[in-house]
């Protein structure tokens, strides 16, 4: 079940993105799953429809899910077929969502790795925290 936090500092698409996401890394959306149009989940939820065509286009550049035009859009299968493979895939795509989800910069989540690794960070990269 989706649900938008008004309360949180988290913006509803990225609630949205992260919940659908999660949702497919746990097999409760399995591949070629349907979801609901835009209008339709941003009138349950109680969102705007852009909000929800926001999310709906990050997770389709994420390869989470797919959308066919009128049909709507549906859980990729290509990327489940990998997920469990290879935990540090999975680690690693997880990271970035949280990430995403933080409102970290790129630059910043790389320069968190690179400390993490014991590795220089970049120029132009500054750790957060």
């Amino acid at each position: 079940m989706l649900v938008i936090d008004p309360d949180s500092g988290v913006p509803p698409y990225e609630q949205l993105r992260g919940q659908i996401w999660a949702a497919v890394r746990s097999g409760e959306l399995v591949p070629g799953a349907q979801l609901p149009t835009v209008r339709r989940l941003a009138d349950d939820l109680g969102i705007a429809p852009n909000t929800v065509a926001r999310s709906y286009r990050e997770l389709e550049r994420d390869g989470v899910i797919q959308t066919r035009g009128r049909n709507g859009s549906v859980v990729a299968a290509a990327l489940l077929q990998s997920a469990g493979q290879d935990p540090a895939v999975d680690a690693a795509q997880a990271f970035a969502l949280r990430t995403r989800e933080l409102g970290l910069a790129p630059t910043e989540a790389l320069a968190l790795v690179r400390t993490a690794l014991g590795l220089p960070v970049a120029t132009g990269e500054s750790p957060a925290g």
